[in-house]
């Protein structure tokens, strides 16, 4: 056993140069780090955390945990250029159609309009055409000249039209011009052109110097042409139905026109006259004994077909 009085036992300083002063100095360096450590995670803790976090996160909107960060959703990518909606800035905002207020949103509102009495008389009669059972005089002018063939006619009717006011007075001045100069000269002679007229072509077609003759289908009242078809076939007259008298009225120089009749045509336009003759006999003259026995109408609205639907449905049923 040592003394009490004993003074106690001192190291001593070793040598700055000596390898006993390097292990102290060791120390001293990594004490030190030890508070650095306390931040990063440690390796023998249990990884729990990530297990318990979702589940708070799930129970979040409302209940108990309602405090707690929502789960990290994707956000929405944004297309540059492209504004946002004004109600994504501003939000919703109701409107009001009050006098004097915001606009009423566009509807057709052909069904409430109150149309003239000419417009209702057309309706009618186109639906009690379809409706009722029509007679083959009346049908045939229901199906006119296929489009293509009567582009081709109304092409070549062009060349033949009548001569305008200013024309004619142009012709005129121009053959009292040369009988003033000699008295001996020659009267002009009219060029070849359309007869137009219901009264006119009638004339033509009986005494058959009519070459072609095109009736108007939508001619109102009918029976001013009803005739005419029947006449031309027993005169052996080529004719066609053709779509529209305004059209027709357009070739005679007229707002409209129920019918138009060709006495003859140029040297140099006979061959195509022809052909054309021939195509518009297969439509109509070659199939007159067929049309004669065709009726039309009896055609079910939408809502008669709904009805008898519906009662073969319960029969069946």
């Amino acid at each position: 056993m040592p003394p009490k009085n004993a003074a106690p036992k001192t190291t001593p300083k070793p040598k700055p140069g000596s390898k006993v002063a390097a292990k102290p100095a060791k120390q001293t360096a990594k004490q030190p780090a030890k508070p650095t450590s306390k931040t990063s995670k440690p390796k023998s803790t249990p990884k729990t955390a990530p297990k318990t976090a979702p589940k708070t996160a799930a129970k979040g909107k409302g209940g108990k945990n309602a405090d707690t960060k929502p789960s990290k959703e994707p956000a929405k990518k944004v297309k540059k250029g492209i504004p946002l909606p004004v109600s994504a800035c501003f939000g919703l905002k109701k409107k009001n159609f009050g006098i004097g207020q915001d606009l009423p949103v566009k509807r057709d509102l052909s069904k409430h309009v109150r149309w003239p009495h000419y417009i209702q008389r057309q309706r009618k009669k186109r639906v009690l055409m379809k409706r009722l059972r029509v007679p083959p005089a009346v049908h045939q002018f229901q199906k006119p000249i296929y489009k293509a063939m009567r582009n081709e006619l109304v092409r070549f009717c062009k060349r033949y039209r009548p001569e305008t006011k200013a024309q004619r007075k142009q012709r005129l001045t121009g053959v009292a011009k040369k009988r003033m100069k000699d008295p001996s000269a020659q009267h002009v002679a009219k060029r070849v052109a359309l007869r137009f007229g219901i009264q006119q072509v009638t004339r033509l077609v009986e005494s058959q110097r009519a070459k072609l003759v095109l009736i108007a289908h939508d001619v109102e009242p009918l029976e001013l042409v009803i005739f005419l078809p029947a006449l031309c076939k027993k005169m052996g007259v080529p004719y066609a139905i053709v779509k529209s008298r305004s059209l027709l009225g357009k070739l005679a120089g007229f707002k409209k026109c129920t019918s138009c009749a060709l006495t003859s045509v140029d040297p140099i336009d006979k061959q195509k006259f022809e052909k054309l003759i021939e195509a518009v006999n297969i439509n109509f003259s070659d199939r007159y004994e067929q049309i004669k026995r065709t009726w039309g109408g009896l055609k079910k609205s939408m809502k008669a077909k709904r009805k008898i639907e519906a009662k073969r449905r319960a029969k069946v049923n």
